[in-house]
């Protein structure tokens, strides 16, 4: 089972501070260092810096790392169009060397929408299926040839479908845990299915429902299973106890529901996790100025 870290940083941080965990994170071993795609902070408390955008942030990190691959956990499909999502990737799979990943989601977070001026339509599972078309149709179409699509939502016509990413096929990484309309739509275009935060007697299922949408999908494909658990853990009880507290949150709360408490306490969910079919887990950092944790995190691999 594969480790990433996992962070948020419309919680406040600015680009040099999202740097310095992405180097730490690299620097430690961790394969992939993964952000939100979220321009609202969530939950009261200083907002910092405030947002930065997604795509712009990992275009720097793209440059300013050379080998932890780079991602998004979840970008939301009411942000950018299709069309231009399919070139942001690609310019950034260019400027990483070929360690992107794209996660697309529906989106959910309302106020944030309403904060920037952003529609956020209530039916987005459309958008969802048919951007995921758009973005693979155009990097899958054999380069001099073009590529239309005619959907209700979206429209191209005689693209010339450039630039092409670097990797072929870009990773794309699809999440939830909706029982039937999310799994269809993993088994027909995700490398990775991901649940977040899922309470843990619901992992298996989720995942099963999963395979067997890949079956009827006839799918030869590999999928990969991950999930995302928010991560606390101190060297003694008094450090998670500090940590917790750092981030907002319960020690016993964090306990049941995260990869939390002692190193020995984290390893043995880590243990339950793989158990149940996981893959990959997203290690979230709240406290992006705890580098220390993120080494602390990568001795549980």
């Amino acid at each position: 089972m594969t480790l990433r870290i996992f962070t948020e940083p419309q919680q406040g941080a600015s680009y040099d501070e999202l740097l310095a965990i992405a180097l730490r994170a690299e620097a430690a071993g961790f394969d992939a260092f993964f952000r939100s795609d979220h321009y609202l902070r969530m939950g009261d408390g200083d907002p910092g810096y405030g947002p930065t955008d997604a795509w712009t942030s990992l275009a720097g990190l793209a440059r300013d790392t050379s080998t932890i691959r780079l991602g998004t956990l979840v970008s939301s499909v009411t942000y950018r169009l299709p069309g231009v999502l399919a070139i942001q990737v690609a310019n950034v799979d260019a400027m990483s060397g070929g360690r992107v990943e794209l996660g697309l989601g529906t989106g959910w977070f309302e106020q944030e929408h309403a904060a920037y001026g952003i529609p956020f339509p209530k039916k987005r599972f459309d958008l969802l299926e048919e951007q995921l078309a758009v973005v693979t149709g155009l990097w899958e179409t054999p380069k001099g040839e073009t590529f239309s699509f005619a959907g209700e939502h979206y429209s191209l016509t005689d693209s010339p479908a450039l630039p092409k990413p670097v990797q072929s096929p870009v990773p794309v990484l699809v999440g939830g845990q909706g029982p039937t309309r999310t799994p269809a739509i993993a088994a027909r275009y995700a490398t990775e299915f991901n649940i977040p935060f899922p309470e843990l007697d619901a992992i298996e299922g989720t995942f099963a429902r999963v395979r067997d949408a890949v079956e009827a999908a006839e799918r030869t494909a590999p999928m990969t299973y991950s999930v995302a658990l928010v991560a606390c853990i101190g060297q003694t009880e008094e450090q998670f106890v500090r940590r917790a507290a750092a981030i907002g949150r319960e020690p016993a709360e964090l306990r049941e529901h995260g990869i939390a408490g002692t190193p020995a306490e984290a390893a043995d969910r880590l243990a339950e996790v793989r158990a149940m079919g996981a893959e990959r887990v997203y290690l979230q950092c709240l406290d992006m100025t705890d580098l220390d944790m993120v080494d602390e995190l990568a001795a549980l691999a």
